[in-house]
């Protein structure tokens, strides 16, 4: 058994909480390594729902250790509300379960600011949460970001903020006091992430590295400009971490049985009739973050040949394929011709496909449809979602 990043293969929402909380039972520690409080994972355990934007999915399992990377921006006010949120529903959080690297760049009230007056003020929308993940992130390739280390000294971080001041119009001294007032709060959790790891890889302990976001999300490889402001591939386990590379060998990516997107941006597959909102309607596609709808399509085979080859895909974990129980005719989108996306069409199995667990239950159409999809993207199927509980999957392959 090796270490694991799970990463989604689309534009993010393809169901990374579950899976993550499935394969935490195999796991000891599960790692946050980049984006912000942008993104949104949904965990159903038993009768309670779990809704994280910045905590590690592994968090709601009190026998696992979660850990917040250096690649990750993150507010600590909003880290704060999470953790109470979370500790309401039962769930035990201390500086024994939860580990954020001391490297990690905070995003600042005026990071929000600007974010959402850069929005509003453009009529080419690209769709931010508003919520200042963009300007962090430009902060820190900057040099002009303020670290969860600099909270430790006061000095240090008036110094810091100063420089951050000759770039963002912000009371230095108020937002000084508000992040005095909180930094006992943050510092108990904060620690030598990338040794730590290393040192947990070294005693034989198993760490699975969670994405946030999609692989066409990613700032170099997605659907530029209407991307994320990270780096959402596999690769950034290792920087967001500082885990190396050739410590973490195994790569699923979550891919949904169909097409969703949220915001603006390219979807060649995109659907806006009836079969669209049928999509939208059965699967649930609500943004966890913002509440936004999602766009629904087709499946987009080469969108996802494209990302399982970026991220080194070891397989991929296909979810909500119920969704699809209902449906006569199910097309697949093959190829793009000039930005036309080519479609073949295949007879659905209009049978109900929720809670199978066994493979070999599954329609036959069904497992033809999955057959297909394993062809066209070059990658194996090793788990399918027949719905949201956990015990609602077809596991084919261990997964790390």
């Amino acid at each position: 058994m090796g270490n694991l990043v799970v990463i989604g293969t689309q534009w993010g929402d393809e169901g990374k909480g579950k899976v993550v909380d499935l394969l935490a039972e195999q796991a000891d520690i599960v790692v946050r390594f980049q984006g912000g409080h942008n993104a949104g994972h949904t965990l159903v355990i038993e009768d309670k729902v779990f809704k994280l934007s910045l905590l590690p999915s592994g968090i709601v399992r009190e026998d696992k250790i979660a850990v917040i990377g250096n690649g990750v921006v993150l507010d600590p006010w909003e880290l704060l509300k999470e953790i109470e949120s979370v500790k309401s529903q039962g769930i035990k959080i201390d500086s024994t379960r939860l580990m954020i690297a001391e490297n990690t760049c905070l995003i600042l009230p005026y990071h929000k600011q600007l974010d959402q007056s850069r929005e509003q003020a453009t009529n080419k929308k690209i769709g931010t949460t508003g919520r200042g993940i963009g300007p962090a992130y430009e902060d820190k390739a900057g040099r002009r970001a303020i670290k969860v280390s600099d909270l430790n000294d006061t000095r240090l971080l008036k110094d810091r903020l100063k420089i951050a001041g000759e770039h963002h119009d912000f009371d230095q001294q108020d937002l000084l006091v508000e992040l005095l007032e909180i930094r006992h709060e943050i510092l108990q959790y904060v620690g030598p992430v990338a040794e730590w790891l290393n040192v947990q890889i070294n005693s034989g302990k198993h760490i699975m590295f969670e994405g946030a976001q999609g692989s066409m999300l990613d700032v170099d490889h997605g659907t530029y400009p209407y991307v994320t402001s990270s780096n959402t591939l596999a690769g950034m386990a290792s920087i967001g971490s500082g885990v190396p590379h050739n410590k973490i060998p195994n790569v699923l990516g979550i891919t949904k049985a169909y097409t969703t997107r949220v915001g603006e941006g390219p979807m060649l597959t995109e659907l806006t009739d009836d079969i669209g909102w049928h999509l939208a309607e059965k699967g649930g596609e609500k943004g966890t973050v913002t509440g936004r709808d999602r766009r629904c399509g087709w499946f987009d085979a080469p969108q996802v040949r494209k990302t399982c080859m970026l991220n080194g895909c070891t397989g991929i974990a296909l979810m909500k394929i119920d969704v699809l129980d209902d449906l006569a005719t199910i097309k697949i989108c093959v190829d793009h011709n000039n930005g036309i996306p080519v479609y073949e069409e295949m007879s659905g199995w209009r049978t109900s496909t929720v809670g199978i667990t066994k493979y070999s239950d599954l329609p036959v159409n069904a497992q033809l449809y999955v057959d297909k999809i394993e062809k066209l993207i070059y990658t194996e199927v090793v788990l399918i979602s027949t719905g949201p509980e956990r015990d609602q999957t077809i596991v084919l392959k261990d997964l790390f």
